[in-house]
């Protein structure tokens, strides 16, 4: 079993920035890949990045390419998502999400581990 717990959101407005943090605990040593999906209400969850937990390598969407960077600490088993540029249309319920079975993929469905979410609103 691998916990997953996100923080950081909150109330930011657009152009700012936000900083997520994920905190991994249990049988982490599973682990392969690590990533953040964002839900609206009324939307459909949504993939915004990913990363492999040992090389490091990572996978944008295109809405965030640019704006986003995720970051992880091997050591403390954490990952962070640096979000910058804030648009309106990132507000939303992020979640981050581990998987044993891919490394850096773009599919919720491959994620074995969630995150309660956090909420990130951005007022324009």
């Amino acid at each position: 079993q691998v916990q997953v717990a996100e923080s950081g959101g909150g109330l930011v407005q657009a152009g700012g920035s936000l900083r997520l943090s994920c905190a991994a605990s249990g049988r982490t040593f599973s682990t392969t890949g690590l990533g953040w999906f964002r839900q609206a209400p009324g939307k459909e969850r949504e993939f915004v990045v990913s990363i492999r937990w040992r090389h490091g390598s990572t996978h944008y969407a295109d809405s965030v390419k640019g704006r986003f960077i995720i970051s992880r600490d091997n050591a403390k088993d954490m990952v962070y998502l640096q979000m910058n540029s804030l648009k309106a249309e990132d507000s939303a319920v992020y979640y981050c999400a581990a998987t044993s079975v891919a490394d850096d993929t773009v599919f919720s469905n491959e994620y074995d581990y969630w995150g309660q979410g956090t909420q990130v609103t951005v007022s324009s």
